[in-house]
């Protein structure tokens, strides 16, 4: 065995007190982080004492130990033990469970600061969740770190999840927006969206607020989707159109996402593939990939359906499609077809619309009711509702965390009654 690998082994025995487990699987496996950096990990399930097989359909016995090691950085970044249950007899404990001791351990395994990296953010009987915040300003993206430990103090769940960069790469100003200076943007943010409402079994017309990031210096605004999407896609936003259909039907493939990934590779952090732009040459192929598919699977559809990003994702480029409609509606089709990053032939999708019909949330939805209410006659019950807070948001055109103002409302209009609802209830 790899020299390497065999001392990380070791490590993770004699820090989870996991001398009577025996390792039964392990592996690398790698990912492309919103930096666009090839993250590496080594993955180990260990079975308790006396198991040496999965029960039943290939789940982990209770008392197995899935540990996760981040070889960027050769620290833990997850251990847990299945159901909560562990067979460590001298694992990780805390004696007396006070979250001051949690947090030394948690500094100690992760070399972040509480208070200047994570902040306590809930506190349950065996549980602690962290996030991560700059002078008590939530940050998005956001890291996240969450303990539990059983009845007898002992570790049995451990998460950390995110880099935790913000205090590196923060630009610090004072917060300086409020409600009365945003309300025109506030306004042009309230939305018409078609809404299922299976308690009623119809589809609710019904203005609500997109959210969205205000910059605290005025230059402008970051969209929601702009914290959450791929970040290394490229961005197409063309109408797919076609003269002739294809009469053959596409025949899907089955996708394989698992790569098998080397010892040298997965040590030395060599890039993910995923890490290359896409050119304009594979822009071209994508593009008449995404056309063939379309012919086949929707051929009467020509000039219905908008190209809108490409990016890669574990040997292939995903083209998210979406269909060319003024009503925004949860239900508006929306598809992601899976290239063959290699061959440029698309081999599979996954289609928003037929997930919702499969699984009968679309049958027998009655039709919404006649609309009677302006966005602007909407926008003025919203007002009151209205929040704004301070918020560090990651720009990636400056490539750092900027002070912000998180636009959002929890409520919403019927478009038809004119009645304010909490959009949770909806």
């Amino acid at each position: 065995m790899n020299a390497n690998i065999q001392q990380l082994i070791d490590q993770t025995r004699m820090k989870f007190g996991l001398d009577h487990y025996h390792l039964k699987r392990h592996g690398f496996y790698r990912y492309v982080n919103m930096f666009n950096e090839t993250i590496y990990k080594l993955n180990m399930e260990w079975f308790p004492p006396y198991e040496t097989e999965p029960e039943v359909d290939d789940l982990n016995p209770d008392g197995t130990a899935v540990i996760e090691v981040n070889l960027n950085t050769g620290q833990v970044e997850s251990a847990v033990f299945v159901m909560g249950k562990t067979y460590a007899k001298k694992g990780v404990q805390f004696d007396n469970a006070h979250p001051n001791e949690v947090i030394k351990w948690i500094e100690q395994e992760t070399n972040l600061i509480y208070g200047e990296h994570f902040h306590l953010h809930k506190e349950k009987e065996g549980e602690l969740l962290f996030e991560e915040k700059m002078d008590d300003v939530p940050v998005t993206p956001s890291g996240m770190i969450e303990v539990k430990w059983d009845e007898h103090g002992q570790l049995i769940y451990f998460i950390h999840h995110g880099p935790f960069l913000a205090k590196k790469m923060l630009r610090a100003e004072k917060y300086s927006l409020f409600i009365e200076m945003i309300e025109s943007l506030a306004q042009q943010q309230v939305q018409r969206v078609e809404w299922p409402s299976f308690e009623q079994n119809k589809i609710r017309p019904v203005y609500a607020l997109e959210e969205v990031y205000i910059k605290n210096d005025g230059t402008g605004t970051i969209p929601f989707e702009d914290t959450i999407q791929e970040h290394h896609c490229f961005n197409i936003n063309k109408f797919i159109e076609w003269e002739v259909p294809i009469s053959e039907p596409f025949v899907g493939k089955e996708l394989n996402i698992q790569e098998d990934i080397s010892a040298d590779q997965a040590f030395s952090c060599e890039p993910s593939p995923d890490t290359m732009p896409i050119s304009e040459e594979e822009k071209d192929k994508c593009l008449k990939a995404v056309q063939i598919f379309l012919r086949q699977e929707y051929p009467n559809d020509t000039g219905k359906w908008i190209l809108l990003s490409l990016h890669r994702d574990h040997g292939y480029i995903h083209a998210t499609v979406k269909a060319n409609t003024q009503e925004k509606s949860v239900l508006t089709g929306k598809i992601m077809i899976f290239i063959d990053a290699y061959t440029f032939e698309a081999v599979n999708y996954i289609d928003r619309q037929q997930m919702f019909k499969m699984c009968g949330m679309l049958d027998e939805l009655q039709s919404p009711d006649k609309i009677t209410l302006s966005k602007e006659e909407a926008f003025e019950k919203l007002r009151e509702y209205l929040e704004l807070t301070p918020i560090y948001v990651f720009d990636f055109a400056q490539k750092q965390y900027v002070l912000c103002g998180k636009l959002d409302c929890h409520y919403g209009v019927d478009a038809a009654s004119g009645e304010v609802i909490p959009l949770q209830d909806i």
